[in-house]
């Protein structure tokens, strides 16, 4: 064998083209050999061999004389051992099957028993060769007491096993028939990792994961990020390169570039990049596929995770043969492990007006936009659902025939993505056609509803006309809390807000988010405050106190994780970036620690006679038969709500509209009477009010 290759000098498979597929059918050839040398123990000549099983003469024609006649297996395992790694070091492209073999270490044995594990899958006819090999069982793949047998017979009494269990190991085989006992188990290849042997990236289809190729991915220079972090960036990738690191965590919002940017450092690498989609980090089998894929995709995987608050969840090991692997992380939550104690940790924060506005540019392309300082300026949204809305908006714009994406095109498409998001947590309340003049307050409610809402419009800019030490601990959201009893308009100024806001509000739904299992209710919390902070828009907690409540004396198991709970909820309220409205008709019940968090708080009281007069106004329609006379008694008499009024100027409208006439004193008095009773108390208008038929109407 040595006396060949020293003499000719020549490479017996050196016309094979030097490719991930030939390489592959090289191994392919090297098996059927080695399976018709063992056969030919059986059937006494390679002819007996052919003469039952036909189709074995097909694969060694392919060899076409290149194999040296009458090799012990000794000898024939060395001859393509060493044939095949001369091939390869005259091969310049890239060899999945020779990255493997080098990165884990693998010897020759170790690939022709992974090829023969394999051959049933590319030809169904190795079925009944194997029928025959396993003597004990009837299945048409390899057992593992007969690759023992083999491996026994030729190289020693354990090698077998470990070289089966170092391909289980690294994902490339797996058992079946494990009821069984073991020598009965059957050996498969695992699919996704030998159709990548064969190079067929193009089959590579799952629902767990999602490969990107080096050139489509983002460069370092081409991120849209601030200059400090996009200079941080620019870093790892020579970290990673010398092994100073392994592991590359990103925290941040969903969607706002995590995984762009571990693509970016990835390219830099001259890696494509895995994500692994819908995961479970404690599944062992897919585990071990991840890391021989990274090697196999010359890629770097990023495992998503969305971890509780105050959760620490373990890390597997991430193998030294891979080159880089990325974490994706939010607020909250952290990961432990050997492999990540040496981890890098970089954080990417909201994008603020000057980044927002670079996106928008891109991703609008052609369809610009005459509105794109106030668009950057108004919507607060993370990176990927900038371009998630730039979309939408270009399919608003064109079923509208805009030939430029205006502002009522993007809030449709914020509005979109919003409900697609949103809606299984939270409730959405149409958004309002009216102003602050709708509203029938005491005259400081409205001046502090005014600033609230000039607040929310300058709370991106506000830390930079603040000092140096309230300017670090400054976050963008707002926080309020309208304090008031039941009726006096507290909802509806919360909605106003959002109409003079030109933003979506969304009532926190309690029923979804309070769960009985311990740290449920903050999981739930932390996912909704992160999609409102992601997309921009107002969070309504209506009768906060229920979740605000004041923190007890321990005295039993259940005190002490509603603590917890209030004790996440203070802080997730410091971080928040998002816009916050609670009202609540029992301020004394809420925790004074969430009172001195909120960055305002409005009284509602109840309507002096002035501002009922006012709501009635609005109330009632501009045409109706209501005396004069028995509207000011009501006014002055009936104490009422806005809330109250509401329900009354309903029914009312309700009975009118039944009898087919006008709104009249007699339909509003019914009204006003069945909502004392609804309400357990005594109406104190009179018994009967008779108004005079000539009186003026209201």
């Amino acid at each position: 064998m040595d006396s060949f290759f020293n003499k000719t000098k020549k490479n017996p498979f050196a016309d094979i083209p030097k490719n991930p597929s030939e390489h592959f059918d090289l191994y392919f050839l090297a098996t059927t050999a080695n399976l018709t040398r063992r056969l030919m123990q059986i059937y006494g000549t390679r002819e007996a061999v052919f003469a039952e099983f036909s189709f074995l003469e097909i694969y060694d024609e392919k060899l076409a004389g290149r194999e040296p006649d009458e090799l012990a297996d000794e000898q024939a395992d060395e001859w393509w051992k060493n044939a095949l790694l001369d091939w390869e070091n005259n091969c310049e492209n890239y060899l999945p099957l020779k990255d493997l073999r080098l990165r884990f270490d693998l010897d020759f044995s170790n690939i022709i028993i992974l090829f023969s594990v394999g051959l049933v899958e590319e030809d169904a006819r190795f079925g009944a060769v194997f029928e025959i090999l396993n003597e004990f069982s009837t299945e048409k793949r390899l057992t593992f007491g007969t690759l023992n047998f083999w491996q026994k017979a030729k190289d020693g009494a354990d090698s077998a096993q470990s070289l089966i269990y170092r391909l289980l190991d690294l994902g490339l085989v797996k058992f079946g028939n494990t009821e069984n006992p073991r020598s009965e188990w059957t050996l498969m290849v695992t699919t996704i990792l030998w159709d990548l042997i064969r190079g067929e990236i193009q089959f590579l289809q799952t629902d767990w994961l999602k490969y990107t190729a080096a050139e489509d991915l983002s460069a370092i220079e081409n991120l849209i990020l601030s200059a400090n972090l996009k200079q941080e960036i620019s870093i790892l990738p020579e970290l990673l390169r010398e092994g100073e690191i392994q592991v590359l965590i990103v925290r941040g919002a969903h969607h706002n570039s995590r995984k762009t940017i571990l693509g970016a450092v990835a390219k830099s690498l001259g890696l494509g990049l895995i994500e692994i989609r819908n995961g479970d980090i404690k599944d062992d089998e897919r585990w071990k596929i991840i890391n021989t894929l990274a090697v196999l995709l010359r890629a770097m995987p990023v495992f998503a995770l969305d971890i509780a608050p105050s959760e620490t969840i373990d890390f597997p090991p991430v193998s030294d043969a891979v080159e880089a692997f990325g974490i994706t992380l939010g607020k909250q939550g952290g990961v432990r492990g050997e492999s990540v104690e040496k981890a890098v940790t970089i954080t990417v924060n909201l994008p603020d007006k000057n980044e927002r506005r670079a996106h928008w540019i891109e991703c609008l392309g052609n369809s610009k936009s005459d509105e794109l300082e106030e668009i950057s300026e108004r919507f607060r949204l993370s990176s990927g659902n900038i371009r998630r809305a730039a979309k939408l908006a270009k399919s608003y714009a064109a079923l509208a025939n805009h030939e430029k994406i205006t502002l009522a095109d993007v809030q449709q498409a914020a509005r979109a993505l919003n409900r697609q998001s949103l809606d299984t947590l939270a409730i959405y309340l149409e958004p309002l056609a009216a102003d602050w003049d709708f509203l029938a307050v005491r005259e400081e409610t409205l001046s502090d509803l005014r600033q609230l809402e000039g607040r929310c419009r300058i709370r991106e800019n506000l830390r930079d006309h603040i000092g140096k030490s309230l300017r670090g601990q400054m976050q963008a959201g707002v926080r309020a809390l309208f304090n008031g009893g039941s009726g006096t308009g507290k909802t509806y100024a919360a909605r106003l807000l959002a109409s003079a806001l030109q933003k979506d509000v969304y009532r926190l739904d309690l029923s979804t988010i309070v769960n009985k299992y311990i740290g449920e209710t903050e999981k739930n919390l932390a996912k909704i405050f992160a999609f409102v902070e992601e997309l921009d828009v107002i969070l309504l907690l209506d009768e906060g106190d229920s979740l605000l409540t004041q923190r007890t004396s321990v005295t039993s198991a259940n005190d002490r994780y509603a603590n917890l709970e209030t004790n996440y909820l203070l802080q997730r309220l410091e971080s928040f970036e998002g816009i916050l409205i609670v009202t609540t008709n029992a301020s004394d019940r809420i925790d004074s620690a969430f009172q001195r968090r909120m960055d305002t708080v409005i009284e509602f009281a109840p309507p002096t006679a002035a501002e009922r007069s006012r709501i009635w106004d609005l109330h009632l329609p501009e045409i109706n038969e209501v005396s004069s006379e028995f509207m000011q008694e009501t006014i002055r008499r009936c104490e009422l709500t806005g809330g109250q009024i509401r329900n009354i100027a309903l029914h009312a409208a309700s009975l009118a509209l039944s009898e087919s006439e006008n709104l009249n004193t007699q339909f509003l008095e019914k009204a006003i009477r069945r909502e004392y009773r609804k309400i357990g108390a005594v109406c104190p208008l009179k018994e009967k009010f008779e108004a005079n038929s000539n009186a003026a109407r209201w």
